[in-house]
């Protein structure tokens, strides 16, 4: 009884979110096209010619909202759960935390790539403290992989959640970068710890 009243409230929750609906109206896989939106209209950094990598990409909003914009460069997505086809974009089945992806995205490629994007999260479990520790060590392992193959000036941007571990990914993230912002967009809900890290220039 109690789960259908939690599940009820829930769905009501999504109906009156603006960019649920608003996701709907224009077409987009998830709300989280927005926050992608807002961050690039921030940091404008996803150009026509971009080579972009988009980490945990399934169900596909931030692979739409990029393939609208990149026209001449590249987008390849990647997620170990399949994701329907998507403008330009190709698709790649696995996970980045394994070594046989990552030789294949470098082939893709064929050279250092312009921007590395994740909105990446494990499923939750429950406990919040365990589940942004968990998210945040894939943040961990997607800025050790972005510094590989990104240009001098690329820009790698993450999605993390408030906790334990915050303060180790900024340690990182200002070793490996010379610009590091933290960054909430608008779309992302105010009771949610989910922030954003944005870093470029390569150290």
């Amino acid at each position: 009884m109690k789960k259908n009243k939690i599940s009820k409230s829930w769905l009501i929750e999504q109906r009156r979110d603006y960019f649920v609906r608003q996701s709907k109206i224009q077409g987009y896989r998830s709300r989280s096209a927005f926050k992608l939106i807002d961050m690039n209209k921030k940091f404008n950094f996803i150009k026509s010619n971009t080579y972009l990598l988009d980490l945990g990409s399934t169900p596909g909003g931030w692979t739409q909202v990029a393939t609208k914009i990149i026209t001449k460069g590249k987008v390849l997505a990647v997620d170990v759960k399949q994701m329907e086809k998507q403008g330009n974009a190709t698709f790649l089945f696995g996970d980045i935390n394994d070594s046989k992806i990552q030789e294949k995205i470098v082939r893709y490629f064929d050279r250092k790539i312009d921007v590395v994007i994740s909105d990446m999260a494990l499923n939750t479990s429950g406990n919040k403290n365990l589940d942004s520790y968990r998210t945040g060590e894939l943040c961990l392992n997607a800025i050790a992989f972005a510094k590989k193959i990104l240009i001098q000036d690329g820009v790698f941007l993450s999605k993390l959640f408030m906790g334990s571990i915050f303060q180790e990914i900024k340690k990182k993230a200002e070793k490996c970068f010379k610009k590091v912002v933290i960054y909430k967009p608008l779309s992302s809900k105010k009771e949610s710890k989910e922030i954003y890290i944005y870093c470029k220039y390569i150290l």
